[in-house]
């Protein structure tokens, strides 16, 4: 089933005296590139984290997010009363020294100095953790789940332009056969008016006639690119990541159309090329953000 690289999913559950939030956002990338941002006392399980998106998400650029609130009644912190004291003792000792007035916000300006609040190192627990990662895991799920919706979508527009592309090729036909009966009477008009000069090389004219019809000849840039819409569609339907094959299919089908039209010499037909290319550019927004 095709997937988008766009997902996002965000949930909170509640353990011990925190709040946990876990978020994760993914947006189209050519590889997989992971940004977290964990508290610090989860800091040194980041490993299994990525290890599970990884190998759950394949590709994209991922955020990854974790918030955590205390609840109410919950202290994590205390002030580092020593410090306080000294701080403000060794600001009183300039203030009277320098004679300089203590500012009434003395108690604000210390409470900002280093170190005056005192973060107690917490232990993570193995079932904090284990919770933790599976709800990592549900989240993920959640991505994947959007993904997919995102791929529905994606999967129906272009298979829609492929499609047109072929309607496109075939519209070329009555263009292309009267294209080249054109050529031969111009050129049959133009030998009218020269048969008479005796220089004229009637087997040199047979070869610059074989070489324009082969010039405008693009039955087998049509067949490639027709192969290449049929490879395109099947390996759409394909399961697991093909975004990166089917960029690499969608230029070879650019690389066909633009000689399409280099060898048109045709309005009409560089019209309907034109048109060709206008699909063609719709396919491959869409597989830049396929998975």
């Amino acid at each position: 089933m095709t997937q988008s690289m766009t997902g996002y999913h965000k949930l909170s559950f509640d353990y011990a005296e925190k709040t946990i939030h876990i978020e994760i956002k993914t947006l189209n990338s050519k590889y997989l590139d992971i940004n977290t941002r964990i508290p610090s006392i989860y800091r040194e399980k980041e490993l299994a984290i990525r290890e599970l998106i990884h190998k759950e998400l394949k590709r994209g650029k991922v955020e990854y997010n974790i918030y955590v609130d205390m609840m109410p009644g919950a202290q994590s912190t205390e002030i580092n009363k020593e410090l306080f004291a000294a701080y403000y003792q060794q600001l009183k000792d300039i203030s009277t020294s320098e004679g300089i007035p203590m500012d009434k916000d003395i108690m604000n300006v210390i409470s900002r100095m280093p170190d005056i609040m005192k973060q107690e190192r917490e232990e993570i627990e193995d079932e904090e953790w284990d919770t933790i990662l599976a709800k990592t895991g549900e989240a993920i799920d959640q991505v994947v789940a959007y993904r997919k919706d995102e791929g529905v979508s994606l999967h129906q527009d272009v298979k829609r332009s492929v499609t047109a592309i072929e309607q496109l090729m075939e519209d070329l036909l009555p263009y292309e056969a009267n294209r080249i009966e054109n050529t031969r009477e111009r050129l049959m008009s133009n030998l009218e008016k020269l048969q008479d000069k005796p220089e004229l090389d009637p087997n040199r004219f047979e070869q610059e006639l074989v070489y324009y019809l082969e010039k405008f000849d693009i039955n087998e840039e049509k067949v490639r690119l027709k192969n290449h819409c049929r490879y395109f569609a099947e390996t759409l339907e394909k399961d697991g990541p093909v975004g990166k094959k089917l960029g690499f299919i969608s230029q070879e089908m650019g690389r066909e159309i633009n000689t399409l039209g280099s060898k048109a010499n045709d309005p009409d037909m560089q019209r309907i090329v034109v048109m060709m290319k206008e699909e063609l550019e719709k396919i491959k927004e869409q597989v830049l953000n396929t998975l």
